[in-house]
């Protein structure tokens, strides 16, 4: 499935997006905030695009323009999720390249998903999460309606070696209906 914004296209990954994965996802400020570790190389970009990111309701972002890929968000359904979620509801996962923050993209991103989860999947709610301290995902979270549920326990990310505590945020079917 391709899902369309204003600026946004929301596609499935493909093999040949490696190369802007990896320009994107080395920096060090993207993926500690989300508890993954930075890229070290295309090939392992790949790897990660074909064992992780080429599955259904995984989207690369990527710009009208150009449909160069610079971040991901993707539904997690049900036991897919991270979180103790019910099987109707959805997690929300985002991130997107350090040269693009603070456009709003990635809320422009979260408000179609939002939207195909709901109109579409027939969803009940959605969850997101953010590690304290990621104020930009918090605020995104916020723009796009949902509201804060609870703080997990902290737990140990083992893909970067570090306790992190994670803020639950949740968006109902009824509460998105009246935003939009």
């Amino acid at each position: 499935m391709i899902l369309h914004t204003e600026r946004l296209i929301l596609r499935p990954w493909q093999e040949n997006d490696a190369a802007d994965l990896y320009e994107y996802a080395k920096d060090e400020r993207v993926g500690p905030i989300a508890g993954w570790p930075p890229h070290q190389s295309v090939e392992e970009s790949l790897d990660i695009i074909k064992n992780i990111f080429m599955r259904d309701e995984i989207y690369a972002v990527a710009l009208k323009e150009d449909n160069r890929a610079i971040g991901l968000i993707g539904l997690s359904i049900g036991s897919e999720s991270n979180f103790p979620i019910g099987e109707n509801d959805a997690e929300v996962s985002y991130w997107i390249g350090v040269p693009f923050w603070g456009k709003g993209l990635i809320p422009e991103a979260i408000r179609e998903v939002m939207r195909h989860g709901f109109n579409d999947l027939k969803l009940d709610n959605l969850w997101c999460g953010y590690f304290q301290g990621n104020e930009q995902s918090k605020i995104a979270q916020e723009k796009c309606g949902f509201v804060h549920y609870g703080t997990l326990e902290p737990q140990y990310i083992e893909l970067i070696g570090e306790i992190k505590v994670e803020e639950l945020s949740r968006i109902t079917y009824d509460e998105w209906k009246n935003l939009n």
